[in-house]
Order: structure tokens, then C-alpha cells, then sequence
């Protein structure tokens, strides 16, 4: 059955496009309302193997589309009308290129008469994203010469392969149309199914393949030398492992435990990583790092002469500062060619994967005390807070991350909004076996469309869940109104504490005024009320057991609110208070450097 639309030029082009890029392997576009996208709507909307969904406000549509893309590693196409409905994807593509998830961008446009002459919904929409997309162009007008079509479908097969290929990013198409917008017939369009033959058009393309488009390898180069003698010599080297959300977390862990177990050396894994979530793979794992380099002592014993990165520098200040005054030799590990060290230490990026990697290692030594003396560390710290956060009865901003960490169901997508949510689960994210898949924003660290692009990731997945603030919240309101195109189920834990909690951290909350006004920025919503207006379910949470019992098992359809109101100043007070305690009396005997 073909799905080419022979009613007009327009359609016949629109239809095109969408054939196509089904065939590359797209099955989801967001399309947001309007009228110069019209033909590009009607076309996605008609295709039977596409998914169309209508989304209102385009920031939001572009960071479910994120979500979405994120979660399944191959590109959505985002769709959107003439004017300034296009600037609103700009902090989405922003993500997307920084966080290497491939997006499909499809802005409608006025044609070349209506620019420049005072036509209504017409600016410039040539180059709207300046430097972030992987690639842009602007597409031909419409056309019913075959030629065009021709052009048109490999184009097409371009701007797919840009989204994934060699690094995955957004990709920005503009489309111009002429009238007619709407499906009118014109009699040469029609005239045309006589001729087209979509067999031989689409002959070139291969069917539809998604699980296996973003495992295409990238083309070959020459392996980088490793420093194998160097790292195997070592007996003061660690790994460090950053935020990760890779396509197969289980083979990311593996991967690095071999890592691990081949130079014998310990693991730093990151809260935003899926390793502390695959606990038992991995004996050498540290998930306490940022509280022991709080104990100076420790931090100097512990200091490391050869540091192996995965991937990008985990979130941890005191992580990040402990390696700026140590000054270790660096090596990163990130296929993509990015730079990676924003501290510009002595580091070299070695540009291969980490099976390519893995496959080149030699046998482990037997011993090495470094290792061992992270371990133990790590275990007393561990102990510490789980002491702590168990004996907790106040609802603490820090313990829901714990919570979190152990009584999530197995794998369980979870998005952690940036801020103090992060952070909290940097500090107190216990190491565990629940396989839960850790998602997140940290491309450009913002916390725009959390809300938009947690529901992405948890469209058609298993229950999920989102931990967000209460700024982060109200900052992307509008994606409540996907409730009724979501299919599949996010609990959202609000935590309400009146403000920015993460500025109360930083040297500016110690000047009120301009603290509380310009930088807190407390809100006044009543939360339950908000939910009811957007029809999402809403309940405020008194202790820890009732949580535990809303977490574990999770519905299976449907949104919701579970609000924690705590005391933004009370909880970073036992920050400052507490986290420089765990490790305070740990001295490492015998090891000493």
C-alpha cells in the first residue's frame, strides 16, 4: 500500500518526505498547530506507521521530542509552523547538541516573495539556530518534476544521517510552501500516480530498522596507541566514570567493570551513571567520592597519578577541584571528538569506544593497595549515611534521592532535573542492583522542559518517574497539557521548598537583599490546585513510609504529583553541617602514600 499523497504538489512533495524518512527508521513526529506546516501535519497525520502527536506549546513539544529521542537513541522529527513558533525549539536543539541526541527539525516558511516585504509570520528563519545544529538547509519549494523528488528523498537521507552520524544532534530543515496549504486537488498532481512507480523511488532505501540504526559503526580509522604499560605500572590510577544515558546500560557496566578489574583500579561512578544502579558488576565501585575528598587528609592520601575519564566530568565540585590542585595525568575516553576536559589539566582524548578499548586490555595485576584503601573508605562512608539518612525522620530535601536509590522497582527510568536534584543524588544515591535508568539534561545544565522531556522518556516505557523542584516544575508548566496524547505513566516527586535550594549553597546567600527576591525567587502556587486545572493527580506527602508505599509498586498509566514540602534553608544548613562529617575520622591504615 503506498502512502503517497497525489492530491497536490504540496502533499505529493509532504508525503515524500514522510515515506522517507519512515524508511530511514522514523516512527514518532511532534507536530505543533499552525498554518505555513499545514501540508507537512496532513502528511505525518495520514502516515499509518507513524506516530503524529499535537502538542500546543512549542518549547515543550521540542523537549518531549528530546525525551523521546533520548530514550530510544534514534532521531523524532519536531514540526512547527512559520514565525517565531520555531525560535521556541531553540533550547531544546541547544540540548540536543550538547547532549548528542539526534532530533529532526521541520520549520514551515513563507516562500522567497513573502520574506522581507511586511508578509505577517515571516522572519528570517535562514540559519534560526545558528552553530548548534549538526547540519542545516533549506529545502527546495515543492515541485512535481521528478528530479526534485529525487533531490528531495536524498536530501533527506543526508539530513538523517547527520542526526546520528558522526556524533547524533539535531538537524535543521526549512521548508518554504506556496498556497495551497490546505489538500485541494490540483489535476497535474493527480496526473502523476499514473507514472510514479514508489517501488522503484524508494528502491535505494532500506525498510525500517530502529534497533539497530544507532549501532551503525561509524567509519573506520586508525586505533589511537594506548598507554597500556603505563596504566598496568600504575598503582595510584583510578577510573573516573561521568553522566552517562547509554543504549544498553548493562553493557556500558559490564564494559567498565573490565575496565576496572583489568588494571585493577577504582571506579568514581557518577549518580547520573546507570553503574551505581549496577552495583554488583563491579566490586571496585565508589559512590562516596565527593564526601571522602571533603576529609583533606584523605584527599591528599588518596590523590591519583593516572586518572582514566569515561565520557564527561561528573557533576561533584569537590571532584573537580581535588583533580585541578593533584594535577594527575588524564586520559578521556569519548569516541565523539569532543573536548572534554574543562580543566584543561594534562589530558589526552583517545577517541574510541569503550568495547574498543575493553578488547585491547591485558590481564589484571593481583594486588594494589590505592584500590583497596578507596574501597574501604568508601565502605565506612557508605555505612555513615546510610546510618544517617535511615534515622531521618524529617522530611530532608537529600533523602528522597536515598529513598530513591533503594526501594525504586527494577528497572525504573527516572529523570533528574538539574539543580539541587542532581546534586542530591550525587551525594546520597546508594549503590544498588535495581538496573533503574538514570535520565537527565546536563548538556547545557538548564532546567528548561524538565517536565516535557521526563514525559518523553516515559512515553510508551514502563512506570517512570521524575525528581524535580519546585522551579524546575513551574519553569515548563505546559507539558501537563500531554496528559492526554501520553500513553504510560510518570510519577513526578515535587520537592517544594519554596525557591532555588542550589543558590542557597553559593557565596550570594549570604547578601539578603537581593538574595531572596532576585535569586531564591520564591513562588506562590498552590500545587494541588495547579493539578486539578490540568486534570493530573496531586497528593502531598507527611512521612517517608507513605512515600515508600507511592513509590514501589508504581501505577501504570496516568501522571501524577507527589509534593515534599521541605525547608530550603533548614536542608542547606545540614548540607554544610553534615557532609563534611561521614568521612572525618576515616585514616586509611596502613595505606599511606
Amino acid at each position: 500500500m503506498t502512502t503517497i499523497d497525489f492530491t497536490n504538489t504540496n502533499l505529493l512533495w509532504t508525503s515524500i518526505l514522510a515515506e522517507t524518512l519512515y524508511r530511514l527508521g522514523l516512527t514518532i513526529a511532534i507536530i505543533c498547530p499552525g498554518s505555513r506546516s499545514a501540508p507537512l501535519t496532513v502528511a505525518f497525520a495520514n502516515h499509518p506507521e507513524i506516530e503524529a502527536i499535537p502538542i500546543l506549546d512549542e518549547r515543550s513539544a521540542a523537549f518531549f521530542a528530546l525525551g523521546l529521542a533520548r530514550q530510544r537513541h534514534v532521531p523524532v522529527a519536531l514540526v512547527c509552523t512559520s514565525g517565531t513558533a520555531g525560535a521556541n525549539f531553540f533550547p531544546a536543539v541547544i540540548e540536543a547538541r550538547e547532549s548528542q541526541v539526534p532530533l529532526l527539525v521541520i520549520t514551515a516558511d513563507r516562500p522567497p516573495e513573502l520574506r522581507d516585504c511586511n508578509a505577517g509570520q515571516a522572519i528570517n528563519q535562514n540559519y534560526l539556530y545558528g552553530s548548534f545544529p549538526n547540519w542545516y538547509t533549506e529545502l527546495a519549494l515543492p515541485s512535481l518534476d521528478n528530479k526534485m523528488l529525487q533531490y528531495l528523498r536524498q536530501t533527506l537521507i543526508h539530513a538523517w544521517e547527520q542526526t546520528l552520524y558522526p556524533v547524533a544532534g539535531p538537524v535543521h530543515l526549512n521548508q518554504a510552501f506556496r498556497e495551497p496549504l490546505a489538500p485541494l486537488p490540483e489535476p497535474q498532481a493527480q496526473a502523476q500516480s499514473l507514472s510514479f512507480n514508489p517501488t522503484h523511488f524508494f528502491a535505494s532505501l532500506p525498510l525500517p530498522r530502529t534497533d539497530v540504526l544507532s549501532k551503525r559503526p561509524s567509519p573506520p580509522s586508525p586505533p589511537p596507541l594506548l598507554p597500556l604499560s603505563t596504566w598496568h605500572s600504575c598503582q595510584q590510577g583510578l577510573i573516573i566514570a561521568g553522566p552517562s544515558q547509554p543504549a544498553n546500560p548493562e553493557a556500558y557496566c559490564k564494559a567498565i567493570a573490565q575496565l576496572s578489574q583489568s588494571l585493577n583500579y577504582p571506579v568514581l561512578a557518577e549518580g547520573l551513571s546507570p553503574l551505581r544502579n549496577y552495583a554488583d558488576l563491579n566490586p571496585h565501585l565508589i559512590t562516596t567520592y565527593d564526601v571522602i575528598l571533603r576529609n583533606a587528609g584523605l584527599a591528599e592520601k588518596l590523590s591519583p597519578e593516572v586518572v582514566i575519564r569515561i565520557g564527561e566530568m561528573p557533576t561533584s565540585k569537590q571532584l573537580r577541584t581535588w583533580l585541578e590542585k593533584t594535577q594527575p595525568r588524564q586520559w578521556i575516553i569519548a569516541p565523539s571528538g569532543r573536548n572534554l576536559d574543562p580543566l584543561h589539566g594534562a589530558t589526552t582524548h583517545l577517541h574510541l569506544t569503550l568495547d574498543d578499548l575493553v578488547s585491547r586490555l591485558e590481564q589484571p595485576p593481583t594486588v594494589n593497595p590505592y584500590t583497596e584503601a578507596w574501597c574501604t573508605a568508601d565502605a565506612l562512608v557508605r555505612e555513615a549515611i546510610d546510618q544517617v539518612m535511615s534515622n531521618t525522620s524529617d522530611l530532608f530535601e537529600g533523602k528522597v534521592a536515598w529513598l530513591l536509590s533503594k526501594i525504586l522497582p527494577p528497572d525504573t527510568p527516572l529523570f533528574i532535573s538539574s539543580s539541587m536534584p542532581v546534586r542530591d543524588v550525587e551525594f546520597f544515591w546508594s549503590p544498588n542492583n535495581s538496573r533503574a535508568k538514570p535520565f537527565f539534561n546536563r548538556g547545557a545544565n538548564g532546567i528548561d522542559g524538565s517536565l516535557s522531556t521526563a514525559l518523553g522518556i516515559a512515553h510508551h516505557q514502563p512506570p517512570s518517574v521524575m525528581l524535580t523542584g519546585d522551579l524546575a516544575l513551574l519553569h515548563d508548566t505546559n507539558g501537563f497539557l500531554l496528559r492526554t496524547a501520553f500513553h504510560g505513566h510518570l510519577t513526578i516527586l515535587l520537592i517544594n521548598n519554596q525557591g532555588g535550594g542550589i543558590f542557597e549553597m553559593l557565596p550570594i546567600a549570604a547578601f539578603d537583599p537581593p538574595f531572596e527576591t532576585f535569586f531564591a525567587t520564591p513562588q506562590v502556587v498552590d500545587f494541588g490546585t495547579l493539578c486539578a486545572a490540568y486534570g493530573v493527580e496531586h497528593e502531598r506527602i507527611q512521612d517517608w513510609s507513605q512515600l515508600a508505599q507511592r513509590l514501589n509498586p508504581l501505577p501504570d498509566s496516568g501522571m501524577r504529583v507527589l509534593e515534599i514540602c521541605t525547608d530550603r534553608k533548614a536542608d542547606a544548613q545540614w548540607r554544610q553541617n553534615n557532609l563534611g562529617t561521614f568521612a572525618a575520622n576515616i585514616a586509611l591504615y596502613p595505606y599511606a602514600r
